[in-house]
């Protein structure tokens, strides 16, 4: 019998260290360049094995370990900034193939390889992005299009690698997409923020949200 094709993949798994750059903000020191990894790669309750993040009071942590990047989405940037863009140009660490993240639930859980993870939070810009990407109004025009990839919570540890199918395993009923929750924070929505700040098992971030967006529309 033939074999089936995963519909939906990991294309490559990308890991980068901390280096020095003047352009890099504060801190100097950036790893958002992440280039593509050879064979498995363990994956931890904070990330992968390899992978480093310099602003670790902004990056990193649980709710931020793993960050995925679909390859449809960097060949959508590729056409309208007019330059080629590698897996891992944006600083993600899954570039997925065949998967709509814009559809990807807020608490939606995955298989890849061994390990298991959860879609907790976009992305939210900053100025070492933009500085990276060396693109005038990077930050605004990238918040403006939505397309924000998603942020991962390892549930269960393991090891993945390129060529790796991303198996969906739950989707909750409550119909919010991560990149609703982008949008929500970006129109200043606070009736979606307030909703996805009471989802169970939420991520601790969207609380902050809700609590900043609440005092700014006080004023």
């Amino acid at each position: 019998m033939p074999t089936s094709v995963p519909t939906s993949v990991v294309r490559s798994v990308n890991t980068g260290r901390e280096v020095a750059a003047d352009w890099a903000g504060r801190l100097r020191r950036t790893a958002i360049d992440k280039r593509p990894a050879p064979g498995p790669v363990a994956v931890g309750p904070l990330g992968l094995a390899g992978d480093q993040q310099a602003d670790t009071q902004h990056h990193g942590g649980p709710d931020q370990a793993v960050y995925a990047y679909s390859r449809e989405d960097l060949d959508r940037w590729q056409e309208r900034l007019g330059r080629p863009l590698r897996d891992g140009v944006f600083g993600e660490n899954l570039t997925t193939q065949g998967l709509d993240l814009g559809a990807v639930l807020i608490g939606e859980r995955w298989a890849v390889g061994t390990a298991e993870f959860e879609a907790v939070l976009p992305r939210t810009p900053c100025g070492v992005f933009q500085a990276w990407m060396a693109q005038a109004g990077w930050v605004r025009t990238f918040t403006q299009e939505g397309r924000t990839g998603v942020y991962l919570r390892v549930v269960t540890e393991g090891t993945l690698a390129a060529g790796d199918e991303v198996r969906v395993l739950h989707r909750p009923d409550h119909g919010i997409t991560v990149a609703a929750g982008f949008a929500a924070k970006r129109d200043r929505d606070l009736d979606t923020v307030r909703r996805i700040a009471a989802l169970p098992g939420r991520a601790a971030e969207w609380g902050n949200i809700a609590a900043h967006l609440e005092r700014a529309l006080a004023r």
